[in-house]
């Protein structure tokens, strides 16, 4: 399996738990993984998929992700597709003639498919090899964020009973899981967890006094770095996002409100860097895989910590240090219990109060909020000092002022370190990496597809700091795997040796970084 994680992904190793799992799947057996976003769930089944006669189905509620995720893929060398309302019936036609002639090795469909028989009928006549949940929260009324065209999946394991099912979320309580586990109708399944901790994410809360001039210090230190504001309303990501570019800031908002095309042409101006701010409402979910996202920044704080979870982990999913700030005024208490207060149902409006009550003890904390976090999904955590959480970096008072949050990953010189659940940060070459991200950039406009999907920012980094000369140097480089050796070596060769020519700079021994 090793082989074909080079081989397609460009990498040399598993993260933890990886391996495991992708046994689990080859041998047939049902399994249930948690684990936090960024900390590579799609290899889960996209590896076992390539290793496994037939073809793998993948469930995922989000259209705009699919797109990206079968870019990747296809950027990889893997043939994969997927079928959602964004396409016509001709193309769908012509998805499903590839499925039944072996063409596809992964096929992502949206939830709401499967009401539809003659789409089941559809399944029946391919030879699947595994099933992938992805979100797999939201299947549950205990989950943050269900959605009814999940319950369509419980009949999937009557209607393929053979079949391994693996469900996946990054963010499910106790509760949740066990309610996963019983809808999908997982049988003996193997239940993976993996730590909540994600220790490149950096997390602080600031009080909400002059949060606008806040705001615009925490972006200036992220300047042409990309970041994402969540918001209470509608009118204020307008607002907020209006007053950015006022100040000289590449931003757009996003929301319910926007029209289908509005919102596409925002994410899609995102994901391929031409804006670097998205200004979002809280109670809007975004199909966004962005990779480099340095800074998630909560103007209004959101009503549950499930909630709270899932949007700081759309920061550092590259594994570089990132920084996730909150800001915290009781007025925005008042606007959640506003709505609280219109809920019928006594028993949800009670648990709704509660899960708000959970945040606000997390935003009013004093003590480890990483631990308050862990110990809220259910996971110890040993020490009393995350050093990675604004508590445990400034003891000296609850709230800090801007200029206290911790400087992070931009024009900073530091030498390379490993740190577990960090990947190694490199002093590396800025001019260098600036041509090269400009190299990416044209590559991506030329394809149509976002800059990640040609090479991440920590594969850049990593060429930027030991200039590889030959090919076999640059297929060394981590993301780097035969399909993109072959398509994107030499133009990115071409403009490190022309650097290292102008500039008199010998390469680094890359063999070292092993």
């Amino acid at each position: 399996m090793k082989k074909i994680l080079k081989k397609y992904f460009g990498y040399d190793g598993f993260r933890p738990m990886q391996e495991e799992i992708m046994n689990c799947v080859l041998k047939k057996e049902d399994c249930f993984v948690l684990m936090p976003t960024g900390g590579g769930k799609s290899l889960c089944y996209q590896l076992p998929a390539l290793k496994s006669d037939g073809l793998a189905l993948v469930v995922s509620p989000l259209i705009a992700l699919m797109k990206d995720q079968v870019d990747a893929l296809k950027s990889c060398g893997i043939n994969a597709e997927f079928i959602n309302s964004s396409l016509s019936p001709k193309q769908i036609s012509e998805i499903r003639f590839q499925a039944e002639n072996k063409k596809i090795k992964i096929l992502y469909v949206a939830p709401e498919r499967f009401s539809s028989v003659n789409f089941q009928n559809f399944l029946k006549t391919l030879p699947l090899s595994l099933i992938a949940v992805d979100e797999a929260h939201c299947i549950s009324e205990w989950g943050h964020d269900f959605r009814p065209a999940y319950r369509n999946l419980s009949i999937l394991k009557d209607v393929f009973p053979s079949v391994p099912l693996i469900a996946l979320t990054a963010t499910a309580t106790e509760k949740a899981r066990e309610d996963i586990v019983g809808q999908l109708q997982l049988q003996n399944a193997k239940i993976f967890v993996s730590s909540f901790n994600r220790k490149n994410l950096h997390i602080g809360v600031l009080e909400k006094k002059q949060a606008f001039p806040k705001l615009v210090a925490l972006l200036q230190r992220y300047k042409k770095q990309s970041a994402i504001v969540y918001c209470f309303s509608r009118k204020d990501t307008e607002m907020i996002a209006e007053n950015l570019r006022e100040n000289g800031f590449k931003a757009r908002a996003y929301h319910a409100g926007l029209n289908a095309k509005q919102r596409n042409e925002t994410q899609d101006l995102f994901i391929k860097d031409e804006i670097n701010i998205i200004v979002a409402t809280i109670a809007f979910g975004m199909g966004i895989d962005k990779p480099d996202i340095r800074l998630v920044v909560h103007y209004t704080y959101p009503k549950t910590l499930e909630n709270y979870y899932q949007e700081i982990g759309r920061a550092g999913r590259d594994g570089l240090p990132s920084e996730c700030i909150m800001f915290y005024t009781y007025g925005d208490t008042m606007k959640h219990e506003f709505f609280i207060g219109r809920i019928e149902d006594e028993e949800l409006r009670e648990r709704t109060q509660e899960k708000l009550d959970q945040v606000i003890a997390f935003a009013e904390l004093r003590t480890c909020r990483k631990k308050y976090l862990l110990d809220y999904f259910g996971e110890k955590m040993e020490k009393d000092d995350c050093q990675s959480c604004d508590v445990c970096l400034f003891k000296n008072k609850q709230f800090q002022e801007i200029k206290s949050v911790r400087e992070l990953s931009p024009g900073k010189k530091t030498k390379p370190h490993k740190n577990a659940g960090v990947k190694t940060v490199f002093d590396y070459d800025q001019e260098l990496f600036e041509i090269l991200k400009n190299l990416r950039r044209e590559i991506a406009e030329e394809a149509n597809v976002p800059p990640f999907v040609v090479f991440s920012n920590a594969s850049l980094q990593e060429m930027a700091y030991y200039f590889p000369k030959t090919k076999k140097d640059f297929s060394l480089i981590s993301g780097v795997g035969v399909k993109k050796l072959e398509i994107f070596g030499e133009i990115f060769l071409s403009a490190i040796n022309n650097f290292m020519e102008e500039n008199n700079i010998s390469p680094k021994n890359i063999l070292g970084k092993k």
